[in-house]
């Protein structure tokens, strides 16, 4: 269930389309989250879609670590808009666009080359976008894109898992956003899978088991080794991780992976040493779920197909929304809070920050 914080009423999508500049929020310094100047209201000019391209109407976006990263990373060449997820109406598309039309209800992740989605009117690849599930509002839908790709991409892309999969798969991170994601499509999908999902809290232990992991073993609680041996008694077939840069982590890895198991990291470290991976055989897979928008081309596709098959699962009632928290509306101050819970590293689920559109349920 989200906690709605700060409503406002919902704006009419004609007041501004048709304008020449738009309402951003956006950061010039990095700085600290609680500094006033590291999130600020601007006017921006109205973007205009390339041939390929959308406009889109942003109803709710969601914050995700790489927000954070980002903000963290260094000044900014002039006003930088973040945002990734984003959920709204098409109201404008390309010469060249085929898959939509205006008025179309959409959900994306964005692409980290481009301008993002914490706007009035956002501009992004048709390629990369899918339709909204019908059943969940905006604010809804914004919180899965990002993580629904990262977890599809980890699970299928890079582990290659399928429905006739069987053994055992480590999530670590679990009750953050991508975690979320990836225990719901492991349920939804893969049936021979069994999944131990790490924890520290009884809220997390609930969200976890909610989304279908089989047991829980506690990072905060000591002698991790034995937890994870009594929870896969064989051992662990397949590790999903936003923790690899933790320091001992990789090493806990190879100690309960069997021979021949494999790993999916999608956190940052600076350097990292796999050599000692090799006693054991294990392949090592990074996931970033950029990487196509980035490459360009038509192989953005498969990226509006599994987030169209996504939406399908949450249609059919097979995968739910991560949002736990709603803030509103999308400006600095919002958009600092949410960063602040992010930054927190405590957040379970997912923190959307809405236009104040359909906030309540699905349209």
């Amino acid at each position: 269930m989200t906690t709605d914080i700060h409503a406002t009423a919902p704006s009419d999508p004609s007041d501004h389309p048709t304008t020449a500049t738009m309402r951003a929020v956006a950061f010039t310094r990095s700085l600290p989250v609680d500094d006033p100047a590291s999130q600020v209201d601007v006017e921006l000019p109205r973007p205009v879609p390339g041939a390929r391209d959308l406009l889109v109407e942003v109803r709710a976006v969601s914050v995700n670590p790489v927000d954070v990263k980002v903000r963290g990373g260094g000044d900014p060449d002039g006003a930088r808009v973040l945002g990734f997820d984003a959920a709204g109406v098409v109201v404008e598309v390309g010469e060249d666009v085929t898959l939509f039309q205006p008025g179309d209800e959409v959900w994306y992740a964005g692409d980290i080359l481009r301008p993002g989605t914490n706007a009035e009117l956002h501009v992004v690849d048709e390629r990369i976008v899918a339709r909204k599930p019908r059943s969940l509002s905006f604010a809804d839908a914004a919180a899965l894109p990002l993580t629904a790709i990262t977890a599809w991409e980890g699970l299928f892309d890079k582990l290659r898992l399928t429905e006739a999969s069987t053994g055992t798969l480590l999530v670590v991170g679990a009750s953050g956003g991508v975690g979320s994601m990836v225990l719901q499509l492991a349920e939804a999908l893969l049936p021979g899978v069994r999944v131990v999902a790490t924890s520290s809290t009884e809220e997390s232990e609930a969200w976890v088991r909610g989304l279908g992991a089989e047991a829980t073993v506690n990072h905060r609680a000591g002698d991790l080794r034995g937890q994870i041996a009594t929870a896969a008694p064989d051992g662990v077939d397949w590790v999903f991780t936003a923790r690899v840069a933790d320091p001992g982590q990789l090493e806990l890895y190879v100690d309960v992976l069997n021979p021949f198991g494999q790993i999916v990291a999608i956190d940052d470290p600076e350097t990292l040493d796999i050599a000692f991976l090799k006693s054991k055989s294990i392949s090592f897979h990074w996931e970033l779920m950029f990487t196509r928008p980035i490459a360009g081309g038509d192989g953005q596709l498969a990226q509006h197909r599994l987030l169209t098959d996504v939406a399908a699962l949450v249609d059919e009632g097979r995968v739910r929304s991560t949002a736990t928290t709603v803030l509103s509306p999308i400006d600095a101050e919002q958009l600092r809070a949410a960063h602040r819970q992010v930054e927190s590293g405590r957040t379970i689920g997912k923190v959307v920050v809405t236009a104040g559109v359909d906030q309540e349920g699905a349209r």
